[in-house]
């Protein structure tokens, strides 16, 4: 069909120009390629689409019947390539994004105004969910997730920024039930489970000294799907949760919650982007992934 579609621009430019030469010229090309594309095309219709004389080509009746019925059709295609060009390259439309809840509300919304202000030509959609949505199945362009290095093979992604983790509990928890020394002390301690993060009920820690990882696996008492939850919870003496410091930094510096085994390192996770598999990333996406890592830059997380 796209070879069709090709003879179907040289007969129109033809019959435009009144001539296989000057349509040839128009074109760039040669007058014999001219001549035998629009042969071609009358070969596969089983038409005569110009009628020839050493001094004069003109259309046909099938010609010019086939000609205005096909110049519509050839702008709309003209202008729906121009759309797909657009959505690659051109900052309008629409972007369709999934980002975590919690960071969502703790620092999406400068970013967000910061890019609308930019691309107001972009209407912008987010939606925020714990759960890790699955952009090729999912109606979304792009999605931000905080999460353990990516393993999902359909999809590209970036690296944004390390979000640092640690272990806390309520000062008032600690008094009533102890203060772990070692991991193995974790296992005699009412846990708080994340349950969207990929390692499940095991939590790893590893030795600041030896560098040897502990899986510490644990029987939780409560678990949700979302960290500032969590951390309220744990700052109602609930018990010790693992959670992103920038879900806790103001409850730690207030002395409402407190670092557990601060020395021992967690699995790091990183706020990343996800795309769908493009061979160059579309404008407006790779506009927003710039938003977000201009404001996270100074950001402590």
């Amino acid at each position: 069909m796209s070879g069709q579609l090709e003879q179907i621009k040289v007969f129109l430019a033809v019959a435009d120009a009144g001539g296989f030469s000057r349509a040839a010229q128009t074109l760039g090309l040669s007058p014999s390629s001219v001549t035998r594309s629009v042969a071609d095309l009358e070969s596969a219709l089983g038409v005569q689409l110009f009628k020839r004389t050493t001094r004069k080509v003109a259309l046909t009746q099938a010609g010019h019947n086939y000609a205005q019925r096909m110049l519509p059709v050839i702008s709309e295609i003209a202008r729906i390539d121009d759309g797909a060009r657009a959505f690659q390259t051109d900052l309008q439309g629409r972007l369709r994004i999934s980002a975590p809840l919690s960071f969502g509300t703790h620092f999406l919304a400068a970013p967000i105004a910061a890019f609308r202000n930019s691309y107001p030509g972009i209407d912008l959609s987010v939606n925020l969910t714990d759960r890790f949505v699955d952009i090729m199945q999912a109606d979304y362009d792009m999605a931000l997730r905080i999460s353990g290095a990516p393993s999902d093979l359909s999809t590209i992604w970036r690296k944004i920024k390390q979000v640092r983790r640690s272990l806390v509990a309520s000062p008032g928890y600690l008094e009533d039930h102890g203060t772990p020394v070692d991991p193995t002390h974790l296992s005699t301690h009412a846990c708080l489970s994340y349950t969207n993060l990929a390692e499940g009920e095991v939590w790893e820690l590893t030795d600041p000294i030896t560098g040897a990882t502990h899986p510490i696996r644990q029987t939780f008492r409560f678990a949700c799907n979302n960290g500032d939850l969590l951390a309220q919870m744990a700052a109602a003496d609930q018990g010790i949760a693992l959670l992103p410091d920038f879900l806790v930094a103001d409850a730690l510096a207030a002395g409402r919650l407190l670092r557990v085994l601060p020395e021992w390192q967690t699995p790091q996770i990183w706020l990343t982007a996800f795309y769908p598999p493009y061979q160059k990333l579309p404008a407006a996406m790779d506009r927003f992934t710039a938003c977000i890592e201009a404001a996270v830059t100074d950001l402590r997380l």
